[in-house]
């Protein structure tokens, strides 16, 4: 049975076909799916109430990249974004990723892959980012998310950009635990195939970097990691 509980996702694709073998697969596993044939059809719908977005690139009309480009920075909207698309050539993912796309399935694809990536997007920590602060500040840190740069004391604490994710994830949610799967899907939302001791050694690199501050960085035992300061 379905509750307004359940991510709701729009799917994007002029090809029909498709449309209903996503939204067929993933209603099947428990996902709320909308379907609009074109872009311009797609911002004719209330787009905030949508969870995730899944776009085709290559649409007659307006492209995916238009389109993406029109939610970013005309409507504001910081919905995840899955591309859907034959175009696969580097130049196209690293366009798709600067505009803010959350990942990119090439065509043809597997169902199950489709299906296993959606959950994979959908299970990253929700920061509610269109109400976020410019700057995020814990104790004498400082966060400024404009210019992606971390002060302590007023001392800027240089980080790698896999470093000042992790920063941004635990400052916005001081005293929350996150398991290893959580940070990678948030701090390395471009690659998947980055192991779960990666997490461990940008942690161990953190608490060095942030001197005193190091020792909030807490690990708890058999479920994560945290940022609390105490």
């Amino acid at each position: 049975m379905r509750t307004t509980s359940l991510p709701y996702i729009l799917v994007v694709d002029d090809e029909e076909d498709i449309c209903e073998i996503i939204k067929f697969n993933l209603e099947s596993e428990g996902f709320r799916v909308d379907t609009a044939h074109s872009a311009e059809a797609a911002l004719q719908k209330q787009l905030k109430k949508y969870q995730l977005f899944v776009f085709d690139i290559m649409m007659k009309g307006m492209s995916g990249f238009k389109l993406t480009d029109e939610i970013r920075n005309k409507k504001k909207l910081k919905t995840p974004v899955v591309f859907l698309t034959a175009k696969n050539t580097e130049n196209d993912k690293l366009t798709g990723f600067s505009l803010g796309a959350d990942d990119y399935i090439t065509k043809p694809f597997s169902v199950r892959e489709l299906n296993a990536r959606v959950k994979a997007v959908l299970r990253r920590p929700n920061l509610n980012e269109d109400m976020e602060p410019v700057n995020l500040k814990v104790g004498e840190l400082e966060l400024d998310q404009d210019k992606k740069k971390l002060f302590l004391e007023g001392n800027k604490v240089d980080l790698t950009p896999h470093e000042y994710y992790i920063m941004k994830l635990f400052m916005n949610n001081t005293g929350k635990v996150f398991n290893r799967e959580e940070i990678l899907n948030y701090a390395w939302k471009e690659n998947i195939n980055v192991l779960d001791r990666t997490v461990d050694v940008h942690i161990t690199r953190l608490r060095k970097k942030l001197g005193e501050y190091g020792k909030f960085l807490i690990s708890r035992s058999g479920h994560g990691y945290c940022f609390e300061i105490e």
